[in-house]
């Protein structure tokens, strides 16, 4: 089935290449089934790389999903045009009285900043109460994970004593997960964060449990019961050169940076890097959607229960 997104968006001609099935908004509407109603609100500067990493793997799926893009009040995006953010994307008073089947809340290059310190944390929070009575599941990404755990379960981010960047291999720890059926015993995903979350900590809070784990990565993907709140730590969306850009950027500013961990073939690069996480990145959008957000959600969306 396809992902239904708005005409005009440039994920569209992206996807059609990679021969994903991209529906319209005017051709869906002529079906008879009612598609998946899917929020991103995206805090990313790059905006059309991340909003056409997420369709991709959203659209990967066996089910019709509908997309809305979310965007915060009070700054204009500076690497993304203005007439793209006219065009596509809403703020939060445009939904405020919807109600969604999942949501997605993407990182934020904004860590090194106090969470009251970023400049729209206080209206990231009035979103993030309001998905616990209008969404039926929010999947947290990275810096969005962290800002999620600390809004609802008072969890701190800590400083790491360098930059978490690269590949690493992770485990189910939570053998039970159907958010990683049919994952393979170990399975790769990009990091690049400067700060992490403990074990200990999200040990503290009875609602939480530990999904998946990384020797050196750390906690993974952690979960509440019944999966309305799912917290990722990684970036599973990256394309297989985010990282590369990522590092020559801040290489040619002259910033310290490290070379990508199991990214660049024997660490050279001048190669090109090989993609390890493509697969286990499917699996985990598909598995979301399917188990998480299709199978359980309401048929209709306004009769959606609040989080507890």
């Amino acid at each position: 089935m396809p992902i239904n997104i708005p005409g005009g968006l440039p994920a569209v001609s992206i996807l059609e290449r990679e021969n994903i099935f991209v529906m319209t908004q005017r051709r869906a509407q002529s079906q008879d089934i009612r598609p998946l109603r899917i929020l991103i609100l995206n805090l990313m500067p790059t905006k059309i790389v991340t909003e056409t990493q997420l369709a991709r793997l959203i659209g990967n799926t066996p089910l019709q999903v509908e997309i809305d893009l979310l965007t915060m009040s009070g700054r204009t995006p500076k690497n993304t045009p203005l007439e793209h953010m006219l065009a596509f994307y809403k703020n939060f008073n445009a939904v405020r009285d919807d109600f969604f089947d999942g949501m997605i809340i993407t990182g934020a290059p904004v860590e090194h900043l106090a969470f009251e310190e970023v400049f729209y944390w206080n209206e990231l929070c009035t979103i993030m109460e309001w998905s616990k009575s209008h969404v039926h599941s929010t999947f947290h990404i990275c810096w969005g994970a962290q800002a999620g755990l600390y809004y609802h379960y008072g969890i701190p981010k800590i400083h790491l004593a360098k930059k978490l960047f690269g590949v690493f291999r992770h485990r189910v720890t939570h053998k039970g997960s159907i958010l990683f059926r049919g994952s393979d015993d170990v399975f790769m995903v990009p990091h690049s964060r400067h700060t992490t979350i403990m074990r200990s900590d999200i040990n503290k809070v009875p609602a939480l449990k530990i999904l998946s784990e990384s020797d050196e990565a750390g906690v993974y993907a952690i979960s509440t019961n019944g999966g309305r709140q799912l917290f990722i730590t990684g970036h599973s969306e990256y394309d297989p050169e985010t990282l590369a850009l990522e590092y020559w950027r801040d290489k040619k500013a002259g910033l310290p940076i490290q070379i990508p961990v199991n990214y660049f073939p024997n660490d050279d690069d001048t190669k090109t890097p090989v993609c390890t996480w493509r697969s286990s990145a499917n699996l985990l959008y598909s598995n979301w959607l399917n188990y998480f957000v299709y199978q359980q959600t309401p048929y209709e969306a306004k009769n959606i229960t609040g989080i507890k």
